[in-house]
């Protein structure tokens, strides 16, 4: 619960600043009535309140919202069993996605400023988890060697590229009717965190992404709330799939 209090705040800044159409830039201040939205502006807006500090209006993602998904987030990341230098690579990538959920929600769009980094990170983060003996597929206690972590690591940055890879040729071959290039670019870190774990984990990540968007997509087409031809922002569940798979892990 401190880490969370710790953290959420800077969580919401960047979803506040990054919540904007493609091609604006970062948001710095309300956009009702100028007051600065950042850490030299009033703390207000950056609470579980998220409200500005100025004139009430809210500001970013719902009150409360980004809390419990990071306290969420922790429950899941936080095994007793797991090597620290896991939980680490796990909990960088997770630090990206949780404002990456909210961000693509408000404007579906994943931008490059948190995909790149939540890649790179987690997959150098592995990488040096490699070097520590019982992490990867063996787990801890188990014995595991410095070549069974490699082998870990070489499975996780084919995952995330072959699965990104697909993404990127749905975009290019369907277009609008495709997945995004935002998408391509999330599952760099998110399909590796599940293929450090194991092809089964990519797979039952995948699936539940896509039963979920499948069966919120149904449900809103039934409320009249979208169209056939509307479009759901896939990025929150392809985060919802790995945090499922991460907490079966």
């Amino acid at each position: 619960m401190l880490a969370a209090a710790t953290i959420a705040p800077l969580l919401r800044w960047i979803v506040a600043a990054d919540s904007v159409p493609p091609g604006d830039a970062r948001r710095t201040a309300c956009a009702a009535c100028g007051t600065p939205i950042g850490p030299d502006g009033p703390l207000r807006a950056l609470s579980p309140l998220a409200r500005c500090g100025g004139c009430g209006r809210r500001i970013g993602a719902a009150p409360f919202a980004v809390e419990l998904a990071l306290v969420a987030a922790i429950g899941v990341l936080v095994v007793p069993a797991r090597p620290a230098v896991e939980t680490v690579a796990f909990a960088w990538w997770a630090l990206c996605a949780v404002p990456l959920l909210f961000v693509d929600l408000a404007v579906h769009r994943l931008p490059d400023r948190l995909t790149y980094p939540a890649a790179l990170g987690t997959w150098a983060l592995l990488g040096l988890a490699t070097l520590t003996p019982g992490t990867g597929s063996g787990g801890a206690g188990s014995g595991g060697s410095p070549g069974q972590g490699a082998a870990d690591w070489l499975r996780a940055l084919v995952a995330g590229a072959a699965v990104a890879l697909v993404f990127a040729a749905s975009t290019l071959l369907l277009g609008r009717r495709g997945f995004g290039l935002g998408d391509a670019k999330l599952v760099l870190s998110s399909a590796a965190v599940l293929g450090w774990l194991g092809w089964s984990f990519v797979v039952f990540g995948l699936m539940v992404a896509f039963a979920a968007a499948a069966l919120t997509g149904l449900v809103l087409l039934a409320a009249g709330r979208v169209r056939w031809s509307g479009h759901l922002p896939f990025g929150p569940f392809l985060i919802l799939g790995s945090f499922v798979a991460l907490a079966l892990a």
